[in-house]
């Protein structure tokens, strides 16, 4: 009984590498489908005038491969109802081939048959490339989900789907955990395809430096005692034998790490075939996600929780790079000018450091900072107080802060904080006049005058009011969750609690410190 779906490897990229039986599923009259038809051997099926149906659509549908290959695995559930079919994936169909797993496992649970017909992999071709004898000892290992505990043991380490410079990248990182930076590895392109393989052997730090880097990509790494600089222990295995400590990547906080990935990736997401919702957006339209990933990192310091400040940092720097990427696609600068304009502008105006300037104290390097900057603008340096240069951007709060401080550094400034304290009492007053007169444009003027004053006595006790806003909200949102509990152990909503009974609920969180 011919079987329900019949699972074909196309081989590691050379069509010799395709098996007699595989050859022949491929040519019979059922319809064929291919998990992706970027692979060498797919060009020799068009030429033979196979036609097929190919899954790379869905490969900008979806946002990671743990959704893509379950969606894809389902529609060729769906289509054994219309009858038989063969289904062709690269290489060896039960090697680093998810689909195949998905689709064996759902397939048993349907009660379809499923025939799984051989191919060459990757893995047979890197024996012949590299003179490799798998008996002797080989791990093959998942560069997207690789870890340090994987690297346990001595014995060769073959590295798979390590598709770009980013995954490249992260390899390099785990790999750096437990190998010294010099030891060598070997990188191999479309192994075993002709015309197009391609093996360079390198230190382990330049992994993700390779341009060539691409789906057709392993790395090999030598057993410890083969690889230069082998008998060398590296960083991490230090750590562990001199204090114990965890094998963690500690070892890069203080060193330099290339923006290159990061910079591929968005060139990748916003060029032909890349993401279509990144390649609609422009300055203006990512506007509002600069100033939301911004405040996250502002929400990440405050909880003093480094993890999260190193990922909302991440965006921040996300949408620098999107917005550069963007500015080189439209010709207007190169990406890398960024990063050049403000190296040269702090050394330029730290002379101090970087020169033979001389300086008293921060408030010196300030009034220097100014200048300098004036200067940069061809300005006439008469002042450094630039109020007028307070970007209207800002959010109220802060925009206010800056210009009491721009006005403060040319002596326009009360003498202590006396004078904004009584300041704060004086705007009151005429904020319940306005009140009491019910214009509502007047109320609207001497709120934000009240706003004014009270952000400048905020300066004079070193508080950032959007901080202090900030916590009050938070502390707000503490003691109404609270109120709401226990409106909820009385069985009540809050809606049928009284006024009187919330404010003894929100009395009770104050007292408790919440």
């Amino acid at each position: 009984m011919e079987p329900n779906i019949t699972i074909v490897g196309l081989g590691a990229g050379d069509a010799g590498h395709l098996t007699l039986a595989g050859w022949q599923a491929l040519q019979s009259k059922r319809p064929l489908f291919l998990r992706t038809a970027v692979h060498p051997t797919v060009e020799y099926l068009t030429k033979s005038g196979l036609t097929y149906r190919s899954f790379d659509h869905l490969y900008d549908q979806v946002d990671s491969f743990d959704q893509l290959y379950p969606r894809i695995a389902e529609e060729i559930l769906q289509e054994t109802e219309k009858g038989p079919l063969t289904y062709a994936v690269p290489g060896h169909p039960r090697v680093g081939e998810k689909t195949v797993e998905i689709l064996l496992a759902e397939a048993g649970r349907r009660g379809l048959t499923v025939d799984v017909i051989p191919g060459v992999s990757f893995l047979e071709a890197m024996y012949t490339t590299l003179g490799l004898d798998p008996s002797r000892g080989l791990t093959v290992l998942d560069g997207l989900d690789l870890k340090a505990s994987d690297l346990a043991g001595r014995q060769g380490i073959i590295i798979t789907q390590m598709y770009s410079p980013l995954v490249a990248s992260e390899v390099k990182l785990t790999l750096m955990e437990r190998y010294p930076d010099e030891y060598r590895v070997t990188v191999i392109r479309a192994a075993g395809v002709s015309g197009e393989e391609r093996v360079e052997t390198i230190p382990l730090y330049q992994l993700d430096r390779l341009s060539w880097v691409d789906h057709l990509t392993s790395v090999y790494v030598p057993p410890k005692g083969e690889g230069d600089g082998a008998d060398q222990e590296s960083p991490a295995e230090e750590v562990e034998r001199e204090s114990g400590a965890q094998s963690t990547a500690d070892r890069f906080s203080s060193g330099k790490y290339p923006l290159d990935p990061l910079v591929d990736v968005m060139f990748r997401l916003l060029g032909e075939g890349g993401c279509p919702w990144d390649r609609e957006q422009t300055h203006e339209s990512l506007k509002p996600y600069l100033l939301e990933e911004s405040y996250e990192v502002l929400e990440a310091i405050d909880l003093k929780d480094d993890s999260k400040i190193r990922e909302e940092l991440g965006d921040v720097l996300l949408q620098v790079v999107f917005h550069g990427v963007i500015a080189q696609q439209e010709g207007r600068f190169q990406i890398g000018e960024i990063v050049q304009s403000i190296t040269e502008k702090m050394i330029r105006r730290h002379p101090h450091v970087f020169a033979d300037i001389s300086v008293a104290d921060s408030k010196e390097v300030l009034v220097n900072w100014e200048a300098i900057k004036a200067q940069e603008k061809g300005e006439k340096v008469k002042s450094p107080s630039g109020i007028d240069k307070v970007t209207t951007a800002l959010p109220a709060l802060l925009r206010a802060e800056k210009l009491q401080k721009r006005a403060a550094r040319i002596g326009f400034d009360w003498v202590d904080w006396h004078g904004p304290r009584e300041k704060v009492r004086e705007e009151l007053a005429e904020l319940v006049e306005a009140i009491d007169s019910g214009d509502k444009r007047h109320i609207r003027d001497e709120l934000g005058d009240l706003f004014f004053a009270v952000v400048n006595l905020a300066r004079f006790f070193q508080v950032n009011p959007e901080e202090a806003l900030h916590r009050t909200s938070d502390k707000f949102i503490r003691r109404f969750r609270y109120v709401e509990e226990c409106c909820r152990r009385e069985q009540k909503n809050m809606t049928d609690c009284s006024l009187e009974e919330m404010d003894k609920y929100w009395d009770e969180a104050k007292a408790q410190g919440l």
